[in-house]
């Protein structure tokens, strides 16, 4: 018992590594994170669109990529990517890992965050795109001024919870090799536990990521909790009224 505590809860080990960990390590993993978020973002809503586009030759060229980066494990996406990519004479962030790092993450975040997007695009009734078309919009128009915003509000939470899953992923590239000052949580306990053969420095790693993953998930779950209150007491219209039409309601008056 006693080796199993000085293995994982060594205090003398935790507290010499918690300083890397809480400014470094929390830093980088953080900034590596949201940059991913914001790449799958905005590669994921495009996908989004191509995937329910009519066309099939459209939807196929984002339903491969989908499907491709959702079947590989991630630790390969990273590997191709940061170690793949440099080998191979492509090299757009020069010698620098972080950037690569970031890619990979969201890359692999798009994929899943495409069919967060298509699911919520998809749950808005159809009733908004007829009645979009109806006043003289084109199809691009009603997707990106009635059907998008509706959609992105029904996966808040979902998006959210991407987040979560990113900040989780981003211990994989430590594979990359990064440098000091760019070292994630995850790469400098492994360091650590290389010099000082004690899993002591894993123990507060461990602590670290759920110092913000669990206030993150709380935050989803609240946040998932008061949209689904707020539509149950403002439920979505499927009808729109041009400006100065009136309806049925406003007639009989």
């Amino acid at each position: 018992m006693n080796k199993i505590v000085h293995t994982f809860f060594d205090w003398s080990e935790i507290r010499a590594v918690l300083p890397d960990l809480l400014t470094e390590g929390l830093r980088n993993t953080l900034i590596i994170a949201s940059l991913a978020l914001l790449l799958g973002l905005v590669l994921g809503l495009l996908l989004s669109v191509l995937l329910i586009a009519p066309k099939w030759w459209i939807r196929l060229p984002a339903r491969l990529y989908v499907d491709i980066l959702r079947g590989m494990p991630a630790i390969v996406t990273v590997s191709l990517v940061g170690i793949g990519l440099p080998l191979a004479g492509v090299k757009p962030f020069g010698t620098s890992p972080l950037g690569y790092a970031v890619v990979a993450v969201g890359l692999i975040s798009a994929a899943y965050i495409c069919e967060i997007f298509r699911s919520g695009i998809q749950s808005v009734p159809t009733g908004q795109t007829e009645a979009g078309r109806s006043l003289g919009m084109t199809y691009l128009q009603t997707l990106i001024i009635i059907i998008i915003p509706q959609g992105i509000r029904n996966v808040l939470p979902a998006l959210a919870n991407q987040f979560i899953v990113a900040i989780k992923e981003s211990a994989l590239v430590y594979l990359l090799g990064l440098t000091l000052g760019q070292r994630e949580l995850y790469f400098i306990a492994a360091q650590r536990q290389a010099v000082t053969y004690n899993s002591s420095a894993y123990t507060a790693t461990a602590i670290c990521y759920l110092l913000i993953t669990i206030p993150l998930t709380y935050a989803v779950n609240y946040l998932d909790r008061r949209l689904r209150e707020g539509r149950n007491n403002h439920p979505v219209p499927t009808e729109i009224t041009a400006p100065g039409e009136l309806t049925h309601e406003g007639a009989s008056l």
